[in-house]
Order: structure tokens, then sequence, then C-alpha cells
């Protein structure tokens, strides 16, 4: 397999399926038949079978909506999303609607404060990536998008803490953005023109950012940007950011080379990369040991290797074909 060493996919084939079926579909380039009946046993055994048992009655988990983290219904589902548990999930799609239903606000957005007046943007983009990855065809979510599409800020970034006087895009709440509007478009293929202008900017401020760093003095903005973990909940870090670039197929712009190398950096000697510390907080179980080899890691970096590579590939053949005067090459 192309930058993996075969013992390596071996090691991510012998995990959850939840791993093995997204090692099947983006490190081994296998068809949906192949890989399939994997994905369909993330609700069966494994990790997403344990969360799945443990939504309760009311059709939440946790007891609640967005709290208490990580066990809340906002955090299970984005823990399945991850997982790749199947769109058409009876049990996913219930609490999804539910957080709907519950958290829907007149301004157009999502809300699950009382002590707010306004949407928080943050949990309108991981609410709006449930809703669309989850499959609810419902008429309130473009209202969402179009919600979202009004909180961009104008350096091309989005901030949960703009009501209260934020003048500068979050890593965070931009990423939770990016991601609900790239699930969005998968939802609702119609919708793509009316929202890439803003991913267009967006994708412009985390490159100008480097993904990690200051854009006014080059520096790491956050030390916890720079770590590598999973699930991410709400936190942003340097290795989401680029798979949520390999995941939309973006160009292999050079801004990001400064994250590539340090994701080359967290590799271990095996060709593996470890497990970073968990954030506090209540969890039903945890998937992998801190400081262990982790399937999770090491799936995400191989796949964004491969990706990147593939992608310079492309930039160099289009650059290669482009003569000085803008026309094309024999």
């Amino acid at each position: 397999m192309e930058g993996a060493d075969a013992a390596v996919i071996d090691w991510l084939l012998a995990g959850d399926p939840a791993v093995r079926w997204q090692t099947r579909r983006d490190l081994l380039d296998e068809p949906p038949a192949l890989w399939a009946a994997d994905r369909a046993q993330v609700a069966l055994t494994g990790w997403g079978a344990q969360l799945l048992a443990q939504q309760d009655p009311a059709g939440t988990w946790g007891g609640g909506l967005y709290s208490p983290k990580w066990i809340s219904t906002t955090y299970t589902l984005l823990t399945l999303r991850h997982l790749g548990l199947p769109p058409d999930n009876a049990q996913a799609q219930e609490g999804c609607m539910l957080l709907l239903e519950k958290g829907f606000y007149r301004d157009g957005g999502i809300n699950f404060f009382k002590s707010y007046k306004f949407s928080e943007t943050c949990v309108t983009g991981m609410v709006l990536a449930l809703l669309s990855y989850f499959q609810c065809r419902d008429e309130r979510v473009p209202q969402i998008v179009t919600h979202l599409l009004g909180q961009q800020m104008e350096d091309g970034g989005w901030n949960c803490e703009r009501p209260r006087g934020a003048t500068h895009g979050s890593f965070h709440t931009t990423l939770s953005v990016l991601e609900a509007l790239h699930e969005y478009v998968q939802l609702a293929p119609d919708g793509a023109s009316a929202v890439q202008t803003a991913v267009d900017r967006a994708h412009e401020f985390l490159w100008q950012h480097r993904l990690y760093r200051s854009h006014r003095t080059g520096q790491v903005a956050d030390p916890d940007l720079i770590r590598i973990f999973f699930p991410p909940r709400w936190r942003y870090d340097f290795l989401r950011a680029l798979d949520y670039f390999q995941a939309v197929n973006a160009p292999a712009d050079d801004r990001m080379t400064d994250a590539v190398q340090l994701l080359l950096s967290k590799q271990t000697p095996d060709g593996r990369w470890k497990q970073g510390t968990n954030w506090a907080g209540q969890v039903f179980f945890y998937m992998e040991k801190v400081g262990q080899p982790g399937r999770w890691n090491t799936l995400r970096g191989l796949r964004v290797l491969r990706w990147w590579r593939r992608s310079e590939i492309r930039t160099r053949a289009r650059v290669k074909n482009v003569s000085p005067s803008g026309g094309m090459s024999e």
C-alpha cells in the first residue's frame, strides 16, 4: 500500500469495524462492495454498538442534549459520525431529531442554553454536521446553513464569541462549520454553489494561519493545537484540520506543508502514531490507551499523507502544463 507498511495495514484491519472499513476505503481503495459489511458491523459490534447501547428511553444519551460532556447526545452522535455509523441508523436519526426539535432557535441556528439570546455558532456547526450526515431532510436544515453563512466573519473564519465582541475567527468554530458544510453538500448537492464562496474564504483563513500558527507572529497559536487525540470533541487540532482537507480533496496548498511536516515528526519508527491525552470529562469508555499506538491517529495520519502526496502530484502536473504566458505547454 502506498506510503504504509503492510504490517501497519494488517494491524489496522485487526481493529474495530469502524477502523477496518475506513482503512479499506481510504488506504486500500477498495470498492464499497468490499467494505460495506464492515461498516454495517459498526452498529452491531465494537465501539459503535457500545455507544448505541447507551441511548436512554427518551432517545438521548447521558440524559442531556449537549451536556454532560462527553456523554451527551451531541457528543455521542459526533463520535458515531467519526466511526462511520451507517447514516440511516434509526437510533442516531432519533437523537438528531431531538437535537433539532429542542435546539432550533428563532434566529435560524441552534441554541441549547437558556441564558443565551442567540444561537451558539460552534454548536450550530456540530449539529448541522450531524443532521446532514444522518440524513435529516427537514426544512429547517437549509435555514441553519443560511444562519451559519450569515455568521462568517470578515477574515473568513467563524467564532462563537462573535456576539460578545470577538473580531477574529476561531480555529475551533471555523473547522466545525467547515465540516458541517461539507456534510451538508453531501446531503443536498444542489446547495453546493451557495456555500462555496464561504468555504473558500474559510480555507484561506486556515491556510493563512498554516493550520495552527498565529498570522501575526508565526508562532504556535496554542500548544493544544499541535496535540493529536481522538475523538476531538469540539476541539481543533492540526490533524483534524488536515483530515478535513483530505476529506474534501483540497489542493496541496504550500501553506499546509508545515502541518504535514509536523505530522511526519510525530510518526513513530514503526509507522504509527500514538494516542494523545484525552480531554477531561465523563466518557462511556475509552477507545484507546493514551501514549500507546492508536489506530485512529494512525489511520488518519496515513490517509492524510496519501492525499497530500497525490495532491502534490496533481498540483505539479497542472503547473507543468501551464506556460509562463498562461497558455498550455506542449
